[in-house]
């Protein structure tokens, strides 16, 4: 090797233990951390950082640069450490490591302007990653690589392997996958330890470009990554054969060590690492920049229909299929809107996006955990604006990606269709019943349940210019327009359906049984009572002050109705609203038990939610 290419292979080396310094510092000042999960890893970061990827230091979220992913979340503090040492923030600052005022927190978080998405539970990086990759090659058309580095034993994740077929099948080469084999887990070996080959037959399997290294010999690392960067229609994994705790003496490559500081072995595995360093004085080597700014500008705001809802009052019209509508309208507004479904399109009725733009749907096959992460890595940098469709029930599969996508700052919108029982004779597998308390569990969502047809397409409006995670909950039967079509909705305002002065309960239904709250209004009025009846719109946030307000213009007296489980649903979210509230009762139908498979109408009068369930409660009700 020429004598240059040393020199600069050595400083890669020093700047590796620099990082394992760093990380045992940084952990030992918070008495926390995984020091030896990083340590198996910071040869790769050296090259990663100082000699492979191209990226602006002191822009991190520049558009043009490559993309890096610690799917391993635990080993933030060596992610951390490469960034200080190149230049970013003061590396003094890495003593500040899991600290209550510090963004460096235990595992990565977007509260730092150099992390993308927060990771840390384990096998959800690659899907999020293969999102960025596919967005850089198809939308962007751009020069910018994605890197994203696994450890082993998150390997055993079902949802790596999703990723894994996904990219794979995309022909995504602008994604590298590094893989850190460094055989240890957390209370024992992994199950493959270091048989790499094994590692290397299943990705290669998968259609992979599959190149086993040692992962902590420099030439090696930045030879594979030559070799990754020229590689075209398939994605490059690096099988790294790595020691957890290298270069630590009596630590290096023994159990029972993850997740621990080193204690009172942190000053001998310091100088021993000190010693190790060659070149002693300021960085000899910088990040290399990207070739060119070739990604240019997206504008994501403000997106509309590009023409108004079109329905006839009391038309029959189901709001999945009003979903695909809007998709299509919004697509046509704007270049930046695509979906993502799990072979639902044709249910879910997201396929109606192909007919503006085919390229723009992309479709995730039957792996929802995969199909989630792929839309929060599309949605980053706001390079798109992603809607996610599928059954709702099938959503809850995926339910970890989502809380974790909160974590990540994600503006995802998800589109969960086949709610509830009224989807008929297809049975409990595939009803949504738990989806509301779901989504209204994440942190900063907005829940919308749209009545109707015109409401719907104007909830997908609405959700496409709104930040944090949506839920839109469709139905899959037909149900009757309600609204004008110019009726102006809001997030966290309800609407009145129906109303007089005489009424003494108030009805909130939502999506199917606001139908049904309708039909037991005009029953209970031929018997003399009245009622009004409200559509919340979004159930989260829930409109407080005009439930209030028409609580207590009735006498107090409500009835929630709706097609999902009683826990999370809108009767608990009703029930939060007036809960300091005196003198307002609530009484709640919602499904109690596991439904069985029947007709639409004949579930909803079974387990209790249809018109005359209805009319008997508000019949109850008004005796309090």
């Amino acid at each position: 090797m020429p004598a240059q290419k040393s020199a600069e292979v050595q400083i890669l080396e020093d700047i590796a233990n620099k990082l394992r310094i760093h990380s045992i510092t940084s952990t030992s000042a918070c008495n926390s951390g995984h020091p030896t999960s990083c340590s198996s890893i910071a040869e790769i970061l050296s090259v990663l950082f100082f000699n492979t990827m191209r990226y602006k230091v002191l822009e991190p979220r520049d558009p043009s640069s490559d993309r890096f992913v610690l799917s391993k979340g635990h080993a933030a503090p060596i992610l951390y450490a490469a960034w200080a040492e190149a230049g970013l923030f003061p590396v003094s600052d890495l003593q500040k490591l899991r600290r209550l005022e510090s963004d460096l927190e235990g595992h990565p978080t977007p509260r730092l302007n150099f992390i993308d998405v927060g990771t840390g539970s384990l096998g959800q990086g690659l899907a999020i990653a293969a999102g960025m990759a596919f967005v850089g090659k198809n939308y962007d058309k751009a020069n910018y690589r994605v890197y994203c580095l696994v450890g082993d034993g998150e390997s055993a994740e079902g949802s790596i392997w999703e990723s894994i077929h996904f990219a794979s099948y995309y022909k995504l080469d602008n994604l590298c996958a590094i893989f850190d084999i460094n055989r240890l887990g957390q209370s024992e070996p992994t199950s493959l330890q270091h048989n790499v080959e094994v590692y290397q037959k299943r990705l290669e399997a998968f259609g992979w470009q599959s190149i086993v290294i040692d992962g902590h010999n420099i030439e090696e690392i930045v030879k594979a990554f030559h070799v990754a960067s020229t590689t075209s229609d398939k994605p490059t994994a690096l099988i790294a054969k790595t020691l957890k705790g290298k270069n630590f003496p009596k630590i290096e490559d023994v159990e029972n060590w993850h997740g621990k500081p080193l204690g009172d072995q942190a000053s001998i595995v310091l100088q021993h690492l000190e010693g190790m360093i060659k070149n002693k004085g300021p960085l000899k080597i910088q990040p290399r920049k990207p070739l060119k700014d070739d990604v240019s500008p997206v504008n994501i705001s403000n997106i509309k229909l590009s023409s108004p809802p079109s329905y006839k009052l009391g038309e029959a019209i189901a709001t999945r299929q009003a979903y695909g509508t809007a998709l299509a309208k919004i697509a046509e507004n704007n270049s930046r809107v695509i979906a993502l479904d799990g072979d639902m399109k044709n249910s879910t009725y997201s396929e109606k996006i192909k007919k503006i733009d085919s390229t723009r749907f992309i479709e995730c096959f039957i792996a929802e955990q995969n199909l989630v992460g792929v839309a929060i890595g599309a949605a980053c940098r706001d390079r798109t604006v992603a809607f996610v469709s599928t059954f709702a029930t099938f959503l809850t599969r995926a339910f970890d990606q989502i809380r974790m996508g909160a974590i990540s700052q994600t503006n995802v919108n998800f589109v969960g269709s086949h709610c509830g029982v009224s989807i008929g004779e297809d049975g409990p597998s595939q009803m949504g019943l738990e989806d509301l308390a779901m989504f209204r569990a994440i942190p900063g969502s907005t829940v919308f349940y749209p009545a109707d047809a015109v409401a719907c397409e104007r909830a997908v409006e609405m959700a496409a210019n709104t930040k944090g995670i949506c839920f839109i909950r469709t139905n899959r039967p037909a149900t009757k327009v309600v609204y004008e079509n110019d009726h102006t909705f809001a997030i966290g305002k309800a609407n009145i359906l129906k109303k007089s002065s005489k009424d003494s309960v108030l009805i909130i239904g939502a999506g199917v049984t606001v139908q049904e709250a309708l039909k037991a209004a005009e029953e209970l009025e031929m018997s003399g009572v009245n009622v009004r009846v409200m559509d919340p719109f979004t159930v989260k946030p829930i409109d407080k002050d005009a439930i209030i307000k028409h609580a207590k213009e009735v006498g107090g007296r409500i009835v929630t109705v709706e097609d999902h489980y009683p826990q999370g649903g809108l009767g608990e979210a009703v029930l939060s609203a007036v809960a300091e509230e005196r003198d307002i009762i609530v009484k709640k139908l919602a499904i109690p038990t596991v439904p069985r498979s029947g007709p639409p109408s004949a579930l909803l009068d079974y387990y209790g939610i249809s018109a005359k369930h209805i009319v008997a409660a508000a019949q109850e009700i008004t005796k309090f």
